[in-house]
């Protein structure tokens, strides 16, 4: 079986790794995969396609911005990927972010349903029925919006400075994200599971498969974390890590602000994973920031030295980090957004109201120091539900069962 896979990117990210992941596996079962993506570089050892050029992007990102039409650019690219599509000839088509600055969906999409190759798309956010931002609010009543209710949020991604037009990209989404005869939704929580089937996209099956985590190379391993406690000047402190590709006020930078103001400087020692310099030296001078880093084992060493992840969310789907820090060893408080919490039981962390800090000050002071216990059921539970030998073993069979029908 052959499979595409399309994404903004493959070289970082969550949904560059859940990419990689599901090409391992694929190509381990036997089966043959090329990943295309748009944004960065590409990654050694995968058969890849990139899609467009710098030059591109770049120009459909100022289409973007000065239009409010992201997704409508990029049309020659789009066009000449068309043609390696074809060639190519895939059994299944695999989407994740089509929103990036990299693909005209308007072409891809009236290219989908002229063939009748199945289509699975993952979706990592809100974007596919939104007319705007990638993550949003439902009303007051639990309605998806149909309307910008603020201008606010045309500052978000992909950011726009021209007028709004929101209206006219929702009913164009409508129209051509229904226009497959055959496609499968997937949502990574039960969260967006249950919004995806309050929309337009309810005509199509709607499952949820939870992101998996590389267990082999997220584990509890504690050989660096004395020096790395050493390195942060946190040899007897508590570490409270946060980790974002891109922090903003989305992932809750300023809750963080907050507790640095608010958590005792000879207790605990707050250490946030991919800060940029331009954030780095908004932040006070008590919080460790560390430059985003695309090495696992890295990553994996942060974890395994932090004694409480926490993750402030106030958009998000289903945060890989909190699952990458359990698979540590390392206990989750995160505020009750969208599945940010449905990887955690009471063993394993806490759930709490968003923007409630005296209860997130209060819950890191519960856990305090990470034990044993802990540690063994923070792990035991990323090994029972959220492995990528479990999500992908469910992609694989929802791929046989599709290309047998």
């Amino acid at each position: 079986m052959k499979v595409l896979q399309i994404n903004s990117v493959i070289d970082y990210g969550s949904t560059g790794r859940i990419a990689r992941d599901l090409y391992d596996y694929l190509e381990s079962k036997g089966h043959e995969c090329v990943i295309a993506f748009g944004r960065g570089e590409s990654t050694p050892g995968y058969n890849t396609i990139k899609i467009g050029s710098n030059l591109d992007q770049l120009a459909h990102g100022m289409y973007s911005r000065l239009t409010d039409r992201h997704g409508f650019g990029s049309k020659v690219a789009t066009k000449k990927f068309i043609d390696q599509i074809d060639k190519y000839q895939p059994d299944i088509i695999q989407l994740h972010n089509i929103h990036g600055y990299y693909i005209n969906i308007k072409i891809l999409f009236e290219y989908l349903s002229q063939k009748n190759i199945p289509v699975v798309w993952l979706l990592h956010d809100q974007w596919a029925v939104s007319g705007h931002s990638a993550y949003f609010e439902l009303n007051t009543d639990g309605t998806l919006p149909t309307k910008l209710s603020n201008r606010q949020m045309l500052t978000e991604y992909p950011k726009t400075v021209g007028f709004s037009q929101f209206e006219r990209n929702l009913k164009d989404k409508e129209v051509l994200f229904t226009s497959v005869k055959n496609m499968i939704i997937i949502t990574p929580s039960n969260w967006l599971t249950n919004m995806m089937q309050t929309t337009f996209l309810n005509k199509y099956d709607i499952k949820t498969i939870y992101n998996g985590v590389d267990t082999e190379v997220f584990r509890v391993d504690n050989s660096n974390t004395r020096m790395l406690k050493k390195k942060c000047n946190a040899t007897d402190k508590t570490i409270i890590l946060g980790v974002a590709s891109v922090w903003d006020e989305r992932k809750g930078l300023k809750d963080f602000v907050e507790l640095s103001k608010l958590l005792p400087d000879k207790q605990f020692q707050i250490v946030l994973v991919g800060i940029d310099d331009r954030t780095k030296f908004k932040l006070p001078d008590n919080i460790i920031t560390i430059e985003r880093t695309n090495s696992v084992d890295e990553l994996r060493d942060i974890y395994n030295a932090s004694d409480i992840f926490v993750n402030p969310t106030y958009f998000d789907n289903f945060p890989t980090v909190n699952i990458e820090s359990m698979a540590c060893g390392t206990p989750v408080i995160t505020y009750d957004t969208g599945g940010s919490s449905e990887s955690i039981d009471n063993n394993t962390g806490s759930i709490i109201n968003q923007g409630d800090i005296d209860s997130l000050l209060n819950e890191i002071k519960n856990w305090n120091k990470k034990t044993s216990y802990i540690a063994e059921s923070c792990r035991n539970r990323i090994l029972k539900f959220y492995t990528k030998e479990i999500s992908n073993g469910q992609y694989l069979q929802l791929y046989k069962n599709l290309v047998s029908s």
